[in-house]
């Protein structure tokens, strides 16, 4: 039988540098709102958190919430490049994705919701050739990290045992959701310790 390991990974901070600043000042720039108002209108429970957790049906009911709360019609073409202009790749943790995809398998799991989803190709284009179309938003699996639902909701979508589940995130609260469903997790601190545990569960997970 063969033992295929599955290598998860976090998109930002972990594969990208994302600068939520930039990304708050454009919307500041567009909405007239200073970011503690954009944050009390929409970054909390009923607003990306819960987007982020799969409560929007899709991409367009998402959009239309964002906008309510916002009070100002920002379109879909707006929104996804301010997001990207808030994104810069990291290309050693890129390269520590494509020996993992050496390996065995890869997959993205970020939390965001379905417009970031949906769009997932245009933000961060760099992994496309590492990913394919497995890049998905926590909304995906209906759970945001570190809800343990998250990583069990992925197991399942890939039919895939703990132990041949590998989970890199920057942050430790993730790293033990997913830890508490048995998948081995690692929290990036930098590209060439993410590029050792890689190598390090692959010798394990599936042993020459």
């Amino acid at each position: 039988m063969t033992r295929t390991p599955l290598f998860v990974f976090d998109m930002d901070d972990v594969l990208f540098d994302y600068d939520w600043r930039v990304r708050m000042a454009g919307l500041s720039a567009m909405t007239g709102l200073e970011f503690a108002e954009l944050r009390r209108r929409w970054w909390h429970d009923e607003g990306e958190w819960a987007a982020e957790a799969g409560r929007f049906a899709d991409a367009e009911a998402y959009h239309a919430a964002f906008t309510r709360a916002l009070g100002t019609d920002i379109p879909v073409e707006a929104w996804i490049a301010n997001r990207r202009s808030a994104m810069t790749p990291w290309p050693d943790s890129l390269d520590a994705v494509r020996r993992a995809g050496e390996l065995g398998a890869v997959a993205l799991l970020t939390n965001n919701g379905p417009l970031v989803e949906r769009n997932l190709t245009t933000l961060a284009p760099e992994l496309v050739p590492l990913f394919g179309d497995e890049l998905h938003t926590s909304s995906f699996f209906g759970a945001r990290k570190p809800d343990p639902r998250v990583f069990s909701n992925l197991l399942a979508h890939y039919e895939v045992p703990a132990e041949l589940v590998f989970f890199a995130d920057d942050l430790e609260v993730n790293v033990e959701g997913a830890r508490s469903v048995g998948i081995h997790a690692h929290r990036f601190v930098d590209a060439a310790a993410l590029l050792a545990a890689i190598e390090a569960f692959a010798a394990v997970a599936a042993p020459a």
